[in-house]
């Protein structure tokens, strides 16, 4: 959600003209990235949530666009649309690597952190069985 306060506060400074184009883009591009996150999160399964994932990318993909083009325009300064553009690279490489880290959990259930959390379980117990001879 920073990245959207972000742009709202960047964005406020462009010409009256843009308020109701460029802006706008702008600004729900940059909300629909944590709301897709939120809720693809809320559905029941990680294929639903894998699908909002792609979304906010797609979002992010859009937003990092119009950034590009509000510089080359002159509406953003070289360091404001430095640090946007390095805030979408890190969102796009956090959100691909949680959507491949579900699709691997879709693929090898067997590998998932339910089993992990199971097997700690199992050690637990079997240390508190030692533990209580």
């Amino acid at each position: 959600m920073d990245l959207a306060l972000e742009i709202y506060d960047s964005s406020r400074d462009f010409p009256e003209e843009e308020k109701f184009g460029l802006v706008s883009q702008m600004r729900r591009a940059a909300v629909s990235i944590p709301c897709n996150i939120a809720e693809g999160h809320a559905r029941y399964s990680d294929k639903e949530f894998i699908h909002f994932l792609k979304i906010a990318l797609g979002s992010n993909a859009e937003l990092e666009t119009q950034i590009i083009l509000s510089h080359r325009l002159g509406f953003l300064s070289s360091e404001k649309h430095d640090l946007i553009l390095k805030e979408t690279k890190d969102i796009s490489k956090m959100t691909i690597s949680f959507i491949n880290y579900l699709e691997n959990k879709i693929k090898h259930p067997n590998n998932s952190k339910n089993n992990n959390n199971t097997k700690n379980n199992n050690h637990n117990k079997n240390n508190n069985n030692t533990n209580n001879k």
